[in-house]
């Protein structure tokens, strides 16, 4: 891949993680700001309902985490000079998909034989 076109995914992969830390850090304050409005004046509904509330903003902050975490590993491979490489194969991985997903790590045949076998990212056993 030339220069230019991985400058460019750099500035994309940099643009979404600027907002999906933001995300990261909105969830996690959503969540401990439900935590400091309590009154201790709530029946058992209004607990529950702040109980749910409160762990799906955590779920989200830990989707958004591992976002994060995948453009991260996508800009080291930048760095590293393995990105739009599939991680399984060795074949280069179509710009289109690297559009679609930019942290990419598999060919579109990988990964569906990766999603085949249950998930697992095993690669030694596929």
């Amino acid at each position: 891949m030339d220069a230019e076109k991985l400058e460019h995914f750099r500035r994309t992969l940099l643009e979404q993680l600027t907002q999906h830390t933001a995300n990261v850090r909105e969830s996690q304050a959503s969540a401990l700001e439900m935590v400091a409005a309590d009154d201790g004046v709530k029946d058992s509904v209004d607990m529950s309902l702040q109980d749910v509330s409160q762990e799906i903003q955590l779920r989200l902050g830990e989707r958004e985490s591992k976002i994060v975490a995948d453009i991260d590993q996508a800009l080291l491979r930048i760095d590293e000079g393995s990105y739009g490489e599939c991680a399984r194969c060795g074949k280069e991985i179509p710009e289109r998909r690297l559009e679609a997903v930019p942290t990419a790590r598999y060919d579109a045949e990988c990964q569906t034989l990766i999603e085949a076998a249950d998930g697992t990212d095993d690669i030694a056993t596929l």
